[in-house]
């Protein structure tokens, strides 16, 4: 049976509306979805603030949203910041922030905060891949030698930097080589440290490219430093009285097997835990399986979180299969690369066309960015290698996915989700299809005249050998004709 009781009264969510109830899916959606939506708004209280779901979460991995200011990020929508209990244990400390009052205090940020645990880290400095669990980047991939990579491969030119065993991790610092270790108590010790509203139990991180073997023995080893970790947060808490208290969510694996993702989420939604997050390798074109398939196993009246999602598309995916918040580094991490989001797309400001360009981004966004300055502008601070440059792409960023979050929710509280999210995708999406298309246009194409030059050489080919058959046999026919005229001949001389 489930656990459905708050472990703590300072930690709670409460539903406000169901997708299914304001929007009335039609059956045609249902079966485009693959089962019903499991959407839904809500309020999760926490000792720092409300935070109203579903919303988008601004990763600060060290304390800070890169170049962005903390007021900028409250000024621009923001709710709750997440940090990396790995990052900071290495730097400043989790000592240093308890000093401090906590991760808020610390970082002058009022508002509700979040930790992981550190599971990411120990996957990506394993392997040394870092990106490969993205979704949609690792079907078929190989190694060096050509064959399918395996659960001890490591990247090229890279070393293996976290080993795992049943008790915890042994890795070494990217900073300075110095070797630790991180355990489930170690990762409860330095959360409750860092002192963010809500931390992440300590998981084991697996990939796409992990066997079916080792997924399984990794989910049995998530599973059971879950347990450890609900006994040490226990015991942080009775310990810590005098703090604030903080919620722990479990993290949901299991990559992209259903049997395995279900038995995790009975497994967990039976353990005390305030909430839960979805993890893992998670393929873009099942996602939103996945998460349905968890979102029918966990318990309803607990928040669900999805780790390191941030593309319109698949939040929009994870909002309607039942996800109340996200996080992801990716709206900071593009824009220092001049990449910045308007609802016409993606695009890049370093382009040509923009040096002269005296308009915002975007006619009609409230962020600081556009209602201060121009493309003109950006463009010439990207191309001077100027800092300025990712805090405004940065600001701007951070505002679109945000504010496209809250409009999704209030979209659901009034019956109109599918209206908006059909038109907002469609057109953010229309020059990439139009490009796609195009291509696949071009692609189709050049298919036809290949098609039809092969068919063109086939026949060529044809008539050559019906012609070199009908010659052979002219020869032959010439041949037997003269070799009976010579037979005649020699008769007529006998």
């Amino acid at each position: 049976m489930l656990n459905t009781d708050f472990p703590n009264e300072n930690f709670s969510f409460e539903i406000k509306n169901r997708l299914t109830e304001t929007a009335s899916p039609s059956q045609e959606r249902v079966e485009q979805n693959g089962g019903q939506f499991h959407g839904r708004t809500g309020v999760i209280h926490t000792p720092h603030g409300d935070i109203t779901t579903p919303t988008f979460t601004p990763v600060g991995t060290k304390a800070t949203v890169k170049a962005v200011l903390p007021e900028a990020m409250k000024d621009l929508g923001a709710q709750a910041l997440l940090s990396n209990a790995y990052h900071l244990f290495l730097q400043p400390g989790p000592d240093v922030l308890d000093a401090a009052g906590g991760l808020g205090k610390f970082m002058n940020w009022e508002g509700p905060t979040f930790t992981d645990s550190g599971g990411f880290q120990v996957m990506s400095l394993g392997s040394g891949f870092k990106k490969v669990i993205d979704m949609g980047t690792v079907a078929g991939a190989t190694g060096a030698d050509g064959r399918p990579l395996g659960d001890d491969d490591v990247a090229a030119g890279k070393e293996r930097m976290a080993h795992v065993d049943d008790d915890g991790v042994n890795f070494k610092s990217h900073i300075n080589g110095d070797m630790h270790r991180f355990t489930p108590e170690v990762s409860m010790q330095v959360q409750h440290q860092i002192g963010a509203d809500v931390m992440f139990a300590f998981d084991e991180l697996t990939t796409l490219y992990n066997s079916r073997a080792y997924q399984e023995e990794a989910l049995e080893r998530t599973r059971l430093w879950a347990l450890r970790c609900i006994a040490e947060h226990q015991r942080l808490t009775e310990e810590r009285k005098h703090k604030p208290y903080q919620a722990l969510f479990g993290v949901i694996q299991g990559a992209q097997y259903e049997d395995l993702r279900r038995k995790a989420c009975r497994d967990l939604g039976a353990m005390p835990f305030d909430g839960f997050g979805i993890g893992g390798a998670l393929e873009k074109e099942n996602l939103g399986t996945i998460v349905r398939w968890c979102n029918e196993e966990l318990p309803e009246n607990k928040p669900r979180h999805l780790l390191g999602i941030s593309e319109p598309d698949d939040i929009f995916t994870g909002i309607e299969n039942g996800v109340d918040t996200f996080d992801c580094v990716s709206p900071t991490r593009v824009a220092r690369n001049a990449a910045v989001y308007t609802p016409d797309g993606r695009f890049n400001l370093t382009n040509a066309r923009f040096r002269t360009d005296f308009t915002p981004i975007f006619e009609g966004c409230d962020c600081y960015t556009c209602t201060h300055y121009t493309r003109a502008y950006l463009h010439h601070l990207f191309k001077a290698d100027e800092r300025l440059s990712a805090t405004l792409a940065s600001i701007h960023n951070e505002r679109f996915i945000v504010k496209m979050v809250d409009d999704a929710r209030a979209a659901i509280d009034s019956g109109e989700y599918f209206d908006y999210r059909d038109e907002f995708l469609g057109k953010y999406y229309a020059k990439k299809l139009a490009q796609q298309k195009a291509q696949e246009e071009a692609k189709a194409r050049k298919a036809a005249k290949d098609a039809e030059r092969a068919a063109a050489a086939q026949a060529r080919w044809e008539a050559n050998m019906k012609a070199k058959a009908e010659a052979e046999a002219r020869r032959a026919e010439q041949a037997r004709a003269a070799e009976q005229a010579s037979s005649s001949d020699q008769k007529e001389e006998d």
